[in-house]
């Protein structure tokens, strides 16, 4: 990859979003990690480990990247606030330049939730029900700045005449739902529809826009329960590390990606 290329990773402080940080800076661009240090998931289930990540330091992973001899920075802001996707584009402009690279990771995930409340999942959770206050934070994040975020990265790519771009969106649930996440699947069937019309409207210009399934990832929530589920059930093969979900972002990031647009690339 060019060292040219400027990427911003959302959600970037932890599992998938570092992973493709530290992956695209491994493949040479430079990088802004942003990041939201989450508060404690409303599921009393959810690991611990999860939690400790949630609340980790994007800057650790700006660091560990600089020490590899690459090139990033890092910048806390909440992506619910609709003035966060211009800051970002600022900021990332004015330390390492112009962006062609954009991966919306981030999540507002809280919580699972049910039509159904009080049904346990099939790892053994306790879904709560729907709310309004769950909708707004997960949509206002999975698919408000998901949406925000494209629509800077192309008015800015058009206003400089740009002819390169990538975009990498992370899928979950799928075309028939999720049950016991529904809010979180509606958010990313949202996101999912944003990331295909770019690739149509912006195909033109030199961009590709992809989504990416990931398999049941280990980002610190995967117990016993979640790996006998994966073995057992027909739909997923293996439980990945992060690093294997970035390695997929990376190259579709790159220049032998160029033909691959409008895609869900579903990895099991």
């Amino acid at each position: 990859m060019s060292p040219r290329h400027v990427a911003i990773v959302t959600g970037a402080n932890h599992g998938i979003g570092a992973a493709a940080a530290e992956q695209l800076a491994a493949d040479g661009a430079a990088v802004l990690v942003a990041f939201l240090r989450g508060r404690v998931a409303e599921d009393t289930n959810t690991p611990e480990g999860y939690q400790r990540n949630r609340m980790s330091d994007g800057g650790d992973v700006a660091a560990r990247i600089i020490a590899a001899g690459g090139n990033a920075v890092a910048i806390e802001a909440d992506l619910l606030d609709p003035a966060t996707p211009a800051r970002l584009f600022d900021a990332a402009e004015d330390a390492l330049g112009p962006v062609d690279i954009l991966v919306n990771n981030a999540t507002g995930w809280a919580s699972g939730d049910s039509f159904t409340a009080g049904t346990v999942d099939p790892v053994g959770r306790t879904t709560p029900g729907v709310t309004a206050d769950l909708f707004d934070r997960t949509f206002g994040v999975d698919a408000r700045a998901g949406a925000l975020m494209i629509a800077e990265f192309s008015s800015r790519l058009v206003a400089r005449d740009g002819t390169w771009g990538r975009i990498v969106g992370l899928a979950s649930g799928g075309p028939h739902g999720f049950p016991s996440e529904v809010t979180y699947g509606a958010a990313k069937a949202a996101l999912e529809n944003y990331t295909m019309s770019a690739a149509l409207e912006l195909g033109r210009r030199g961009v590709t826009a992809n989504m990416i399934h990931p398999p049941i990832t280990d980002t610190g929530w995967v117990n016993d329960a979640v790996r006998q589920f994966a073995a057992t059930d027909s739909e997923h093969f293996h439980v990945a590390e992060p690093a294997e979900v970035g390695r997929v972002i990376g190259w579709l990031c790159g220049d032998d990606a160029r033909m691959v647009s409008g895609n869900i690339i579903r990895m099991r």
